[in-house]
């Protein structure tokens, strides 16, 4: 992990982290986030996902023309509902430029099947559903989604055991680890360790267990 990573620039576009980090805030923040579904960010922007995977951008590094007034107009903006109204009309020309139908259906389809199966799904059945040989697919995942197939369902997995733990919170780690497809509590330690930088002992006792994936 670098700990000196800064971001910079008013807008940035943030990669899918390959691992945890901490923002450390030095002066007065007001901040204005906007969440993309795993293979959204690449329909918008036309770049592939994994050109910034790990990665923080100014967005204006990426669109040159507009991102100067789209800052101006969010700044100038009375009310949340005026910055939302701002940011869907500026990512509604970005779609338009960007958009293919067939890949991101596809993609689309590969990630319900993946949120479905909370992430205890092969790689073999999801290139499989997609028509794709796995090298075709792999590389059509990692151009939408930043990361490889691999390394997001082991993300997944992760938001599973937050999203169990929070509608039971006297499961045990064994049975957390058992129903989230891990094959043993120390598999679950260690990807807690990659993604949280903590024990999952650690993280319950420390923090409340919620899942920003899986609503």
């Amino acid at each position: 992990m670098d700990e000196n990573k800064q971001l910079q620039g008013n807008t940035i576009l943030n990669g899918l982290p390959r691992s945890y980090y901490d923002l450390s805030v030095t002066e007065k923040l007001s901040m204005f986030s906007i969440s993309f579904q795993p293979h959204g960010a690449k329909m918008f922007f036309g770049i592939p996902s994994n050109e910034f995977f790990d990665q923080n951008v100014p967005l204006e590094f990426i669109i040159k023309n507009s991102v100067d007034e789209f800052e101006s107009d969010l700044n100038q903006s009375n009310s949340f509902r005026d910055k939302v109204c701002i940011a869907e009309k500026f990512l509604m020309n970005q779609l338009f430029n960007h958009y293919k139908e067939y890949e991101a259906k596809r993609m689309a389809h590969s990630i319900a099947l993946i949120n479905q199966a909370k992430g205890q799904i092969t790689i073999e059945k999801l290139f499989s559903a997609s028509f794709l040989s796995r090298k075709q697919y792999e590389r059509t995942f990692s151009s939408y989604i930043g990361t490889s197939p691999k390394q997001f369902l082991r993300i997944v997995r992760f938001q599973n055991t937050l999203y169990q733990k929070q509608k039971d919170r006297n499961i045990s780690l064994t049975e957390l680890a058992y129903h989230c497809g891990y094959y043993d509590q120390s598999h679950m330690i260690n990807d807690y360790k990659l993604l949280s930088g903590i024990t999952p002992t650690q993280y319950f006792s420390e923090c409340e267990p919620y899942s920003d994936y899986f609503l």
